[in-house]
């Protein structure tokens, strides 16, 4: 045991030297380089010194490393001196060496890197850094997308697939509450899919993120949608369904702008009737208008907004799919629906295109509203009062 505990040990001291150097090597651009000449010098002398152990193709270890921490001018200085050194090395070895062979394989690595640091060098940024910009700004975007934490009796989830499985996507979600009485949520979806509307939609999801929950509801859209002009994007566009609902009365309103309809169930009559209010695209307009909507949740009842990525397909009408939709979240009304989102936005959403699914539940049973309430959290007498006194309203309305 202390065995392993000391090569655990170890091994931790060894990750943080490491990136402690990787650290210092960022910081000190001159260092760093003047450390890869010198091993580039180093392996090409052993290289020729001691062929049988060091392989000529060890320079390509220099290049890769000045890739990931030199600037493109201090790269292109680090490759020019590995070409010679390699050159050198190479005419000293013997007749039957590949040699040829070794110097397109050595000038093809070093093309490579410097192609790959002169589109880093673009974004001032020189080795991982920009992938790890992008990294960042996709925990951004998906952090906006999580639903706040909502009062007893209410449960809400998302969920957002993009195309092909990349990390980015053209749908996004942002949720706003005004402060414990109100919930406000926007699902937009950005022209394009995939990577390709992933940058549209990382800018959109800050601004409109900055501005649910703070501007009045019924300016929220319009103001999206100026927003929108002001970036003067040729032909793109984006569709929006904005909700805002009443955690006390459970009324509602719901605005689109180009997008699907929400749909609602209705727990009392077990039907499901869509939400619609019409509105243009964002992004079209001067000064468009946004019909609203207006309903209300009972208990029991819950609200979809979903992309048209989960019931659009070049196949399929989006009357049928909205249908689809509708039919296979019935399955889940047994379940309150627990995991609906997911669950949905994996069995609807058309494998070729973007698709994001909000579900909003007001629940009714006991035991959906005591698994609504917080576990495992600081005891504070207040909340814990407020959600004791909400679970008795709701169950006194429901009797």
């Amino acid at each position: 045991m202390s065995g392993d505990g000391g090569f655990a040990g170890l091994r931790r001291d060894v990750r943080r030297a490491a990136r402690s150097l990787l650290r210092r090597a960022r910081k000190s651009h001159s260092l760093t380089l003047g450390a890869l000449l010198v091993l580039t010098v180093a392996i090409s002398v052993l290289a020729e010194t001691l062929p049988a152990h060091v392989p000529p193709s060890a320079l390509i270890v220099p290049l890769l490393l000045g890739g990931l921490l030199l600037r493109f001018k201090s790269l292109m200085v680090l490759t020019f001196v590995a070409l010679t050194t390699g050159s050198y090395v190479v005419s000293g070895l013997a007749a039957d060496m590949p040699k040829i062979g070794f110097m397109l394989t050595l000038g093809l690595v070093a093309w490579i890197v410097l192609t790959g640091a002169k589109v880093r060098s673009r974004l001032g940024v020189q080795g991982t850094r920009g992938e790890s910009m992008l990294i960042e700004l996709r925990d951004i975007l998906t952090a906006q997308g999580e639903l706040p934490r909502l009062p007893a009796g209410w449960r809400a989830e998302a969920a957002i697939r993009s195309a092909g499985g990349q990390s980015f996507s053209g749908d996004f979600v942002v949720a706003a509450t005004r402060g414990e009485d109100q919930l406000e949520v926007a699902l937009v979806d950005v022209s394009g899919k995939g990577i390709d509307a992933g940058t549209r939609a990382l800018l959109l999801s800050g601004a409109f993120g900055g501005l649910l929950g703070v501007v009045p509801v019924e300016e929220f859209l319009p103001s999206a949608n100026h927003y929108l002009r002001r970036q003067n994007w040729d032909d793109d566009f984006a569709t929006v369904v904005h909700v805002a609902i009443d955690l006390r009365s459970g009324e509602f309103e719901v605005r689109t702008a180009g997008h699907p309809p929400a749909i609602q169930f209705d727990a009392w009559s077990g039907r499901w009737a869509t939400r619609d209010s019409d509105g243009p695209l964002l992004g079209l307009v001067e000064a468009p208008e946004f019909p609203v909507n207006k309903g209300q949740l009972k208990l029991g009842d819950a609200l979809f907004l979903y992309s048209d990525g989960m019931v659009e397909t070049p196949r399929r009408d989006i009357g049928l799919g909205t249908d689809r939709l509708a039919g296979h979240a019935e399955r889940l009304v047994a379940h309150g629906f627990r995991g609906a989102a997911e669950e949905l936005v994996v069995e609807i959403g058309g494998p070729g295109d973007d698709s994001a699914i909000v579900v909003i539940h007001r629940q009714t049973h006991p035991a959906e509203l005591a698994e609504s309430l917080p576990t495992n959290r600081p005891t504070q007498s207040g909340t814990s009062r407020r959600h004791r006194h909400a679970v008795l309203r709701l169950l006194g309305a429901s009797g």
